[in-house]
């Protein structure tokens, strides 16, 4: 028997370690002949920490929730499938989360140990590598990225196979190949989790980009905040140097790889290429003019080659089962498949790879399970702070590159938070408006008081200060930074404004003309009082109140002194449904 225990990042969170040594210890006691193995994320963060007991007999039983005390009651259960109440797939019954997904980048998360070199070659891992240097034809490993139609997956989607050609065709014999890993979109996790869970395949990618266009060095720009991570993935390089398959003469060849890791303080700015490259030479991070694009001149002058985790966690697959078999699933412009970190109002969040041109609905509905509590789907957030809000009108709108611009979003890295009712978009765009302007690198003039004049009006329209003319002057600014600015930050920062203003105009007008938040969120626009009519005289509001603004008596209707009121919505939650006393106004 095997059991199998999410260790990621947001396992560990939840409490996996503590399970871990719970099943450790009744291994020991009941002295069986178990084998416990270690995973990255499995993706349902909605049900960490994970446990999967497999059978010799390939049985297989995943148990969600899982606490110390049900790892033992789990242990010591002849018949798993009798614990119903903490399984999440059996052999009957596979998980709907899990099953709609097509996993390529994501294919060995969940599955192998991260820290055996062993467990990846068992998968087939490092083939892809030893076939392209043995076979001799750099071109042709090009040539397959080009049929395959794999396209970057950190947001801007430029096709990997040009950025490839174009750095291989420079004269240049010092090249080098750049891994992005420093994911910076507030809710994103897709780069940590396979830098976590499968960090060979990462670096099989590099080398194999590393031979195609001729260098000998790769670097893997990580995230400082990332330790897990940091640390997996130079245990994974210093295991392949063991073997041969990084350091001099790979695999007997007489070509030479290797792969080092530098972190980043985690600027969201160095993101954008050319600041991440000013970064790793140990200036500040901020961008420049281009042209020369890094395939010319890049890190130290040398033409270099960037690509993000996910991109190149794609290519060992592609070059084992070819082109046309990645280029198979997807649109006509976007072919493969794409990962997404799913966040906010889901019922079941957490990481989901799927192929291009599924729709949004089936994304948030279908994997996602829809909104927690039930809730009215309001909005989607894709593309991160630079990306835009997608209201309910275009659920059906297919995931593609084309199409999610075509509403004034951005595919972005992945990043998909989804909204219910109760979100305030005004406030919501001055959320992301206020994470872009502190992270502007500063540089552009657009961008360095552009931003802060439009996070100005934001937080006046939220404060009720809002006066007639707002919002075209939002649209004028916004338009303004995007054609001024350097880099992408500055480009795409209004967007979250702009697509708010362009599909819930009426809530900025709402906030404006009325003074009102229609989704009573902005506090200096709602009121609470307690309807006499309805309240029983309980009195859970006023132990409730941090402030002691309720008073009432026992059986008797409670009243809220307004010029008190923090208006912080304790009463409200305090307040049992079936009477719903506390109104908001």
């Amino acid at each position: 028997m095997i059991i199998k225990i999410g260790i990621g990042s947001c396992g560990i969170a939840a409490g996996a370690l503590p399970v871990w040594d719970a099943v450790q210890e009744e291994i020991t006691a009941q002295g069986r002949d178990i084998k416990l193995e270690q995973t990255g994320c499995i993706g349902m963060c909605h049900h960490e920490p994970l446990l999967e007991m497999i059978y010799d007999d390939g049985r297989a039983y995943m148990f969600g929730h899982v606490t110390p005390e049900i790892a033992r009651e789990i242990m010591q259960s002849e018949h798993p499938e009798t614990l119903e109440k903490y399984l999440v797939s059996t052999p009957e019954q596979s998980n709907d989360f899990l099953s709609r997904q097509v996993r390529i980048a994501l294919r060995n998360c969940g599955q192998i140990d991260p820290e055996s070199i062993d467990d990846y070659i068992k998968t087939g891992g490092y083939k892809a590598l030893e076939s392209v240097i043995k076979n001799n034809n750099p071109e042709a490993v090009i040539e397959q990225i080009k049929i395959s139609g794999l396209r970057g997956r950190g947001g801007a989607g430029f096709p990997t196979w040009f950025k490839w050609n174009a750095t291989r065709a420079e004269k240049n014999p010092q090249k080098y190949v750049v891994c992005n890993a420093d994911e910076g979109d507030p809710g994103a996790f897709m780069d940590r989790s396979v830098l976590e869970g499968d960090p060979h395949s990462l670096l099989e990618g590099m080398a194999i980009a590393g031979y195609a266009i001729g260098a000998q060095r790769g670097i893997i720009y990580a995230r400082a905040e990332y330790p897990l991570a940091v640390k997996r993935i130079e245990n994974a390089i210093q295991q392949a140097r063991e073997k041969n398959i990084l350091g001099d003469n790979i695999f007997g060849s007489n070509y030479s790889y290797d792969i080092i890791v530098k972190q980043g303080a985690g600027a969201f700015v160095c993101g954008e290429e050319t600041a991440l490259i000013a970064s790793l030479e140990g200036e500040r991070g901020m961008p420049r003019l281009k042209p020369p694009f890094p395939s010319q001149r890049g890190y130290w002058q040398k033409p270099t080659n960037i690509n993000n985790v996910e991109t190149l966690a794609n290519v060992p697959w592609i070059i084992q089962h070819g082109g046309d078999a990645f280029a198979a699933m997807g649109t006509e412009d976007s072919k493969g498949t794409k990962v997404f970190a799913l966040a906010g109002k889901i019922k079941r969040g957490g990481l989901v790879e799927v192929p291009m041109g599924i729709s949004l609905r089936e994304v948030i509905f279908g994997l996602g399970g829809g909104i927690k509590d039930d809730r009215k789907f309001k909005a989607v957030q894709l593309g991160g702070p630079s990306g835009g809000c997608i209201p309910e009108s275009l659920l059906d709108t297919p995931v593609d590159y084309k199409s999610i611009s075509n509403t004034g979003a951005i595919m972005g890295s992945g990043g998909m938070v989804v909204m219910d009712e109760r979100t305030c978009m005004v406030d919501l765009a001055r959320f992301f408006l206020n994470f872009t302007q502190k992270e502007s690198c500063g540089k552009c003039v657009q961008c360095r008081i552009g931003t802060k004049r439009m996070l100005e009006i934001l937080n006046r329209i939220c404060k009720g200060e809002g006066k007639d003319g707002d919002i075209e002057l939002l649209e004028n600014l916004g338009q303004q930074i995007i054609a001024g600015s350097l880099c992408g930050l500055g480009q795409s920062a209004p967007n979250p404004v702009l697509t708010t203003i362009r599909y819930f105009r009426e809530e900025y007008e709402a906030h404006i003309n009325d003074k009102k938040c229609p989704a009573h969120q902005c506090k200096d626009l709602i009121t609470y009082r307690i309807d006499p009519e309805l309240c029983k005289g309980c009195g859970l509001c006023a132990k409730k109140c941090p402030v002691g603004c309720i008073s009432g008596e026992k059986k008797q209707p409670y009243v809220i002194e307004q010029s008190k009121c923090i208006k912080c919505g304790s009463c409200w939650e305090a307040c049992p449904s079936k009477w719903s006393a506390v109104i908001v106004e």
